[in-house]
C-alpha cells in the first residue's frame, strides 16, 4: 500500500502544483504570505498531519502551526492550522491540502454522528474496506478520530466468510457454514473468524460452530433481536455484527437489539467533506 507521503506527492503531481501558472504570473518568488485554514461548518477534525505534510512536501520553507488536532471538535469559523511562507508554494499546495483535510474531517464528523446516535448502547461502530484505493490507512484513522473502530484493515487481517464463499463451496448452506468455519479455525487459529448468516437457519448453524463473530447483513431489527436471544442463551460469544443499510435514521433501533458491533460502509464511501478554506491575512 502506498505511504501517505507517496500519496501526497502523487496528488501534488496530479495538480501540477510545481507549475502553478497563476501564481507564477502574478507573484514574485520572494513574496511571503500568512494565512489560516478555517472550518466553515462544525465538525470533527481529521487529517491535520496530512494537510500539514502536503504544504511541507511542496516547499520545506512553509511553516505550519496546528491549532486543532485529529479527533477534536471544531466550530464554524475556528482555525484548524495556520500557514506562512512563500506565497507561490502556499497557493500551489492549497487545494490538495484542503482536499485531504476536508475529506478526512468529513469521515470523522459522520462517524461521530453515528457514535452519538447509539448512546447509551454499548455497541462499537466499525468501518469497512469500502475505501478509496490508496487512502485506506488515512480514512480508517479518520474513523477512529470520530470515535469509531477499524474493521479488518485488509484481506489478510481476518477470515470473513461471506455468502459468496459459502455458495462457491457447493454444499447445502448449513453444511457449508460448518465446513468453512471448521477449516478456518484449523488453518488460522490466531485470526478472527467471521461468518455471514443470511437468516435464522444459517445463524443457528453458525452459532453451533462458535466463530468469533457472526455477521447479520441486511437483517431487520426484530429478527436481530431473535438472534441476540439465541446467542445469549449460550453465553456472550460469538459477537454479533449488524451491517447493510445502516443509516442515521435506523441505527438507534439496530443498537437497541443487543448486537455488539455495527459496520457501516458509508463512513468512508459516502461521507460529505467538511467545508474548509484558506484565508490569507
Amino acid at each position: 500500500m502506498p505511504s501517505v507521503n507517496a500519496l501526497i506527492r502523487q496528488a501534488l503531481e496530479e495538480d501540477r502544483a510545481a507549475q502553478d501558472l497563476t501564481s507564477r504570473l502574478l507573484l514574485p518568488p520572494s513574496q511571503h504570505v500568512e494565512g489560516v485554514i478555517l472550518a466553515k461548518q462544525p465538525g470533527i477534525v481529521a487529517g491535520v498531519q496530512v494537510c500539514r505534510d502536503t504544504f511541507l512536501t511542496l516547499n520545506r520553507r512553509i511553516r505550519c502551526a496546528v491549532t486543532r488536532r485529529d479527533g477534536q471538535p471544531v466550530r464554524a469559523g475556528q482555525t484548524i492550522l495556520s500557514v506562512r511562507g512563500p506565497a507561490r508554494a502556499i497557493f500551489a499546495a492549497e487545494r490538495t491540502a484542503l482536499n485531504f483535510l476536508g475529506h478526512l474531517s468529513g469521515i470523522a464528523t459522520l462517524t461521530a454522528r453515528f457514535v452519538q446516535r447509539v448512546t447509551p448502547h454499548r455497541v462499537a461502530i466499525l468501518d469497512t474496506r469500502k475505501t478509496i484505493p490508496g487512502l485506506r490507512d488515512a480514512e480508517k484513522s479518520a474513523v477512529r478520530s470520530g470515535g469509531g473502530h477499524s474493521h479488518r484493515l485488509h484481506l489478510a487481517d481476518a477470515i470473513l466468510i461471506k455468502t459468496n464463499h459459502l455458495k462457491a463451496l457447493g454444499k447445502p448452506r448449513s453444511e457449508a457454514i460448518w465446513a468453512a468455519v471448521a477449516r478456518a479455525k484449523r488453518a488460522r487459529p490466531s485470526r478472527d473468524v467471521i461468518v455471514e448468516a443470511a437468516n435464522l437457519a444459517e445463524f443457528r448453524a453458525a452459532l453451533a460452530m462458535r466463530p468469533d463473530v457472526i455477521l447479520l447483513d441486511n437483517w431487520t431489527a426484530p429478527v436481530m433481536r431473535q438472534a441476540v436471544r439465541l446467542r445469549n442463551a449460550i453465553g456472550r460469544r460469538p459477537l454479533l455484527e449488524a451491517s447493510g443499510g445502516v443509516t442515521l435514521a435506523n441505527i438507534r433501533a439496530i443498537a437497541a437489539t443487543g448486537v455488539e458491533r455495527i459496520s457501516i460502509g458509508r463512513l468512508t464511501h459516502s461521507a460529505p467533506a467538511l467545508d474548509v478554506s484558506l484565508r490569507i491575512s
